[in-house]
């Protein structure tokens, strides 16, 4: 996935977001672009709703492009897990480490572990790539079909995006994105 090469201009105003989106090819209603420039003025979540076709991923697509932030998309489906959108562990890689190790002969079962689980071995999925800084800012994380999941992640989705930060247990208490 390429990133952009530098920040653009933020919009000042709602005159702005709307210029700078019609730049892109979305053409903006007045109301659309007010919710818009609020939400992105304030740094909260943008939750659009509506048919198949009216546009709510172009908006996202547009507004990444306008803002020169990666576009990050979180594609929602019956069985989705909060496991499933934040990360998951590299198994395989882990294993060729295990086997690695046990060849070599002298890691110990704590020092193995704390390797196994550590960054070199996160696969990070959607929500926790959207939480990481970015030099570039804060990407656009677009959530499509959030009505194919069941209450639960929704309820964790929505948390997670009010505290705008998940934790992962294998790493520690105090290890946050």
């Amino acid at each position: 996935m390429s990133r952009p090469i530098s920040q653009k201009a933020f919009p000042q105003s709602i005159a702005d977001l709307r210029a700078g989106l019609a730049e892109q090819g979305y053409i903006c209603g007045k109301s659309l672009g007010t919710v818009a420039y609020l939400a992105l003025s304030l740094g909260r979540p943008l939750f659009l709703e509506g048919e198949a076709g009216t546009g709510k991923t172009e908006i996202a697509k547009s507004i990444a492009a306008m803002l020169g932030r990666r576009l990050i998309r979180l594609q929602c489906y019956e069985g989705l897990d909060a496991g499933s959108a934040v990360y998951e562990w590299n198994f395989a890689a882990q294993m060729v480490a295990i086997r690695s190790a046990e060849a070599a002969g002298g890691a110990t079962r704590a020092a193995l572990q704390s390797d196994l689980f550590s960054q070199d071995y996160l696969i990070e999925r959607p929500l926790l790539q959207a939480m990481r800084p970015d030099p570039a800012g804060a990407p656009v994380l677009l959530i499509d079909e959030i009505d194919r999941t069941d209450e639960p992640f929704e309820a964790f989705l929505l948390e997670a995006l009010s505290d705008f930060q998940v934790t992962i247990p294998e790493l520690g208490p105090d290890w946050a994105a």
